[in-house]
């Protein structure tokens, strides 16, 4: 792992069209590979059990009020957290980078206009950021299952635009270069009979479950080139296999003057038990985390049992849309985030859903009010532990 400094003196180096050479600093050990650089063992420091975490941050305009400035300090805070994230043998290609906002009414009313669509008020309409493969006749195909689906769930397709991007700040690697999927977002109009924003996420995460089943039914061995990054009529998620400041770079939305949020989640990614990839960037739909949570093998285990005894008067028959909760080869934050919605879509409040995934250390300690420690011991009985992160951030671009 390359300091902060070393990759920027190496990408800067790259830039201008030569090979930059590594970095010494005093105390650095020369025995070791070029671009490896770390000081020598000594008193409980071990190099061989050097590891870092993701970098996490958000910002938030407390009286609720969005504008681009916000944003802006958000991709600040993002590019502040270089150091936090991996980066590979290419000094141009990150372990994932992303950013969590409201949905900016503004910006969409301008791209409806110019894309001749018709777009209702603010909380009447979703938007679904999807990674697509680069296949023009492939992604045809894929976007015909999500129209269909969204449809036959009594919703319906306002219409499609392209994200635009610039990926001249990655790297130009060809195995790099063909995981870079292509960006399309859907926007999605609210049923007359979906009676407020609520019921309307709800439906939307049922359609986003139906979607990916028919994708992955449908496209075998073409599903890893489908995702669904975010699908909500409340908040929007802009994310990839970056560096911090890449997604700036990559992302034009980000910069147009009426994308405004009076929120901002950021996540660069550390990986430490998967591989980097598009879909596993932070944030989820709606969490980002720092650390690891080591029980997840039981937790998604656990979640799957219950599958058979889960009654929901809020789904009521559409809860057998809704399985598997979470799906296999996904990351431990992923799983969570899957554990999570189900939770808040059943009808948990945020906060009261993650105090149940995440409790507080309760059994014993003297310091905790008894109404709290009654809480914490209830929801035992109902569900364990998701254990071991080290800071967790959420938004349901209310809370």
């Amino acid at each position: 792992m390359t300091t902060a400094r070393q990759r920027t003196l190496h990408m800067a180096a790259e830039r201008n069209g030569r090979q930059s050479p590594p970095v010494m600093d005093a105390g650095m050990r020369k025995d070791l590979p070029a671009g490896v650089m770390r000081p020598e063992a000594g008193g409980l420091y071990d190099p061989t059990r050097e590891h870092d975490a993701c970098g996490v941050g958000f910002i938030v305009n407390l009286k609720n009020i969005p504008s681009q400035k916000t944003v802006q300090n958000g991709l600040k805070i993002l590019e502040n957290l270089e150091h936090r994230g991996a980066v590979g043998a290419d000094p141009l290609m990150g372990d994932g980078a992303g950013i969590m906002v409201q949905i900016p009414h503004k910006f969409f009313l301008k791209e409806s206009a110019r894309l001749g669509l018709r777009l209702p008020e603010k909380g009447r309409y979703a938007v679904g950021f999807i990674f697509m493969p680069q296949d023009a006749e492939l992604r045809l195909k894929m976007e015909r299952v999500v129209n269909k689906v969204i449809e036959d769930e009594g919703q319906s397709v306002i219409g499609w635009r392209d994200v635009p991007s610039d990926n001249a700040s990655l790297s130009k690697d060809p195995e790099i270069v063909a995981t870079e999927p292509f960006h399309r977002q859907v926007i999605i109009g609210r049923g007359d009979d979906v009676a407020d924003e609520e019921t309307f996420e709800r439906k939307l995460y049922i359609i986003r479950k139906v979607i990916s089943a028919k994708i992955f039914s449908a496209f075998e061995g073409k599903p890893n080139d489908f995702y669904i990054v975010s699908m909500s009529c409340r908040t929007l998620v802009y994310k990839g296999m970056f560096l911090s400041w890449q997604l700036s770079a990559y992302y034009k939305d980000l910069h147009d003057p009426d994308f405004e949020s009076a929120l901002a989640l950021v996540h660069q990614r550390f990986s430490t038990n998967t591989f980097p990839s598009w879909r596993l960037a932070h944030p989820y739909r709606f969490v980002c985390h720092n650390g690891e949570i080591n029980t997840v093998r039981g937790n998604v285990n656990w979640m799957a049992a219950r599958q058979a005894s889960v009654s929901s008067p809020l789904f009521g028959a559409d809860i057998n849309k809704l399985w598997p909760i979470s799906y296999p080869g996904q990351s431990d934050t992923a799983c969570f985030d899957n554990a999570l919605e189900f939770l808040l879509r059943g009808g948990y409040s945020l906060p009261h859903a993650a105090m149940m995934l995440i409790p507080e250390a309760w059994a014993g300690n003297p310091l905790m009010d008894e109404d709290r420690k009654a809480f914490y011991e209830y929801h035992a009985a109902l569900m364990e532990p998701w254990d071991g992160p080290a800071a967790m951030c959420f938004s349901d671009g209310i809370h």
